[in-house]
């Protein structure tokens, strides 16, 4: 009478082998396509609070550090933390905290005159306390400052 052939703990563990050999090759791509997923909330946001600045401009004339009274807030379930980082500023009117926690220092210097205005985004979408920037001025040129995928 014949056994039924079956696998030996040997060709398991090679198989093993493999698969955990393809995961970590696999897995830090994945991590870095998710980042940048991440990284295109960005994008929308800041062109967003482009527009409402100069919608803003043309009604007063000047620019504004005040999101609330600009009647701006990221959309969504934002990441990144958004704004001016001001002094006196506060959460929810001069800036907003996304689920990356970023915190408003981590914007750096930010400020809205009669004439031009820098806003950024900051967050840490690597998860290794590498936090990455993002600004946009009056000309709507977002430029990426401190990438925090590297």
């Amino acid at each position: 009478m014949r056994l039924p052939k079956s696998f030996t703990v040997i060709e398991l563990m090679v198989v093993v082998a493999i698969i955990a050999f393809l995961a970590t090759i696999a897995l830090p791509r994945y991590f870095n396509y998710y980042a940048k997923a991440k990284q295109a909330e960005v994008s929308i946001n800041l062109a967003s609070l482009h527009t409402a600045e100069e919608i803003y401009k043309a009604e007063h004339g000047t620019y504004t550090e005040n999101l609330k009274e600009l009647g701006w807030k990221p959309q969504g379930n934002f990441q990144y933390t958004y704004g001016f980082n001001v002094s006196g500023s506060q959460e929810e009117i001069n800036y907003f905290i996304g689920k990356l926690k970023a915190k408003k220092e981590s914007l750096g210097r930010c400020h809205a005159n009669k004439e031009n205005f820098i806003a950024k985004a900051a967050g840490d979408i690597s998860g290794k306390n590498k936090i990455d920037v993002w600004e946009i001025n009056e000309t709507r040129e977002i430029k990426n400052l401190i990438n925090g995928l590297n």
